[in-house]
């Protein structure tokens, strides 16, 4: 198959010196309600649509929950948009299910992109992100100050036993209701993006990298299995809100007092900067063994397979790559740009910035969840195996359980394309 490869600049140079009328490409978005983010969404699409006279770009925008089911649907009807944006652990998934193809960008369009941010299956590119997430032990510096704890970093972030003392420190004063909060009230995507980070951290993983055929070893294995009784203990001893925590209890507790530390992220952070000011730290993950880790791989966008006009919906992906459209969302929305050059000069992550750290974390941290077609089964799976043993199930018996379910789901779709 012949591409087209096309920078910015190329895909403008393309476009211009045409009078006819401009074709209208469809493109399906996540985001509806969230005004700060639908507003930079609409500007670029405005000042595209302006900068020449081939293509128009039409949103149509969905509530967050529903939206990968209306995506599956239209994919099966056939009624697939030009341009769809897709979470990044899903993309996997809708390319092997045959919803995406390829871009056609020249490699260098993406020179600088964290590499969490380009969405890449079977050796191809299908999505990129014009941002990222990261997550971080939000605290007060004021807190670890009174009860003795050594600030981490990078270099040195907490180990297990630290981060045990600490909160075993926190919870004996009394001072707070809970020592942590991990944010069990919040379900589905979380689980896996948030939690599944300390089993790796662990030396464990949802599933078997080398070959994606299995979980035997990886999720069940004597890492995994630490992982699942230190998991336990943190609701056995009191540690943390269990899975009925109160949602409310979520967004506010840190900054109501009734938590001293939240494993958070950035997009959380605005409002904790605005309570705490100076006084705020974002810290890096503890290492629980074998390295500290934070999940990765946020929205990205790309091209349906059945798009009329391809090289449209790709002038406009190539379009939307300029640092000022990746500095406007960050500005917007307090999330990581997704290059060093957009991040200077950016309102929250420029050098010496406050969330600055939130683009090293993600940087030096992160970990892209299982890069497989399988890894939306995967992911149930995972939830409902944590809430199960928080709950206080059997942890090696639950496990064992979880490897058999997803061992099963990939021997029944034929190992979802790995070569093995």
């Amino acid at each position: 198959m012949t591409r087209h490869l096309l920078t910015t600049g190329a895909a403008l140079a393309l476009m211009a010196g045409t009078a006819a009328a401009q074709t209208e490409l469809s493109m399906w978005y996540h985001g509806a309600g969230n005004e700060a983010e639908s507003a930079v969404l609409n500007a670029i699409v405005d000042d595209f649509n302006a900068s020449q006279e081939a293509w128009k770009v039409v949103i149509e925008s969905f509530p967050q929950n529903s939206y990968n089911d209306s995506v599956v649907a239209a994919a099966l009807a056939g009624n697939l948009p030009d341009i769809i944006d897709v979470d990044g652990p899903v993309m996997p998934n809708w390319a092997w299910s045959g919803y995406l193809q390829p871009l056609e960008l020249d490699e260098s369009a993406l020179d600088g992109f964290l590499p969490s941010t380009i969405g890449r299956w079977d050796g191809e590119v299908y999505s990129v992100g014009l941002w990222e997430a990261a997550v971080a032990m939000v605290t007060r510096r004021s807190t670890l100050q009174k009860y003795d704890i050594r600030v981490p970093s990078l270099d040195e972030p907490w180990s297990r036993d630290e981060l045990d003392a600490a909160l075993t420190a926190i919870k004996e004063s009394g001072d707070f209701e809970y020592p942590l909060d991990v944010g069990m009230a919040w379900t589905g995507e979380w689980y896996p993006y948030a939690f599944s980070p300390f089993l790796q951290s662990f030396g464990g993983d949802i599933v078997d990298r080398s070959t994606y055929q299995s979980a035997e070893g990886a999720l069940n294995g004597d890492a995994a299995i630490a992982f699942g009784e230190w998991w336990q203990s943190l609701f056995d001893r009191e540690l943390t809100p269990g899975t009925s925590q109160d949602p409310a209890d979520r967004d506010s507790g840190l900054i109501e007092g009734k938590y001293a530390i939240q494993w958070n992220g950035n997009w959380a952070a605005t409002g904790i900067i605005d309570a705490f000011g100076d006084d705020v730290l974002f810290l890096p993950a503890p290492d629980l063994g074998e390295g500290p880790v934070i999940g990765a791989g946020s929205w990205q966008f790309g091209v349906s397979a059945t798009s009329d006009d391809p090289d449209g919906a790709n002038a406009f992906i190539a379009f939307m790559l300029q640092d000022e459209y990746l500095r406007a969302f960050s500005d917007a929305i307090g999330l990581i740009p997704s290059t060093a050059s957009a991040a200077e000069g950016s309102k929250y992550y420029s050098e010496g910035g406050q969330m600055a750290v939130f683009y090293d974390l993600s940087a030096e941290q992160s970990l892209v969840r299982p890069v497989t077609p399988g890894y939306v089964v995967m992911a149930k799976v995972f939830e409902k195996a944590l809430a199960d043993i928080a709950n206080g199930a059997d942890v090696a018996d639950t496990l064992d359980a979880a490897v058999d379910e997803i061992d099963s789901d990939i021997e029944a779709n034929s190992g979802y394309g790995h070569d093995g």
